[in-house]
């Protein structure tokens, strides 16, 4: 495919960013909410989508994916922070 030419819908991309904004964990929520797999996982998936809609490399795009995954099916975990 072209990379000049989209064949997205105009706002997919948009779109896109805005879910994946929605999706992160901010500062003030980290230690809340780093540990659960569920917002991890879409919080990563949102960001493959960005990158896939955005022309983004395919491994990029597959990491972020493959690293979801990690999350989704317990593989990943938080692995606290060092100093705490």
């Amino acid at each position: 495919m072209d990379r000049q030419q989209s064949d997205w819908p105009e706002q997919a991309l948009t779109s896109s960013r805005d879910l994946h904004a929605m999706l992160s964990i901010d500062d003030r929520s980290w230690h809340r909410l780093k540990s659960r797999w569920d917002r991890r996982g879409a919080e990563l998936l949102g960001a493959a989508l960005v990158k896939l809609l955005s022309d983004g490399e395919r491994d990029d795009v597959k990491a972020l994916t493959e690293q979801a995954l990690g999350w989704i099916s317990g593989e990943l975990k938080d692995p606290g922070c060092p100093h705490h």
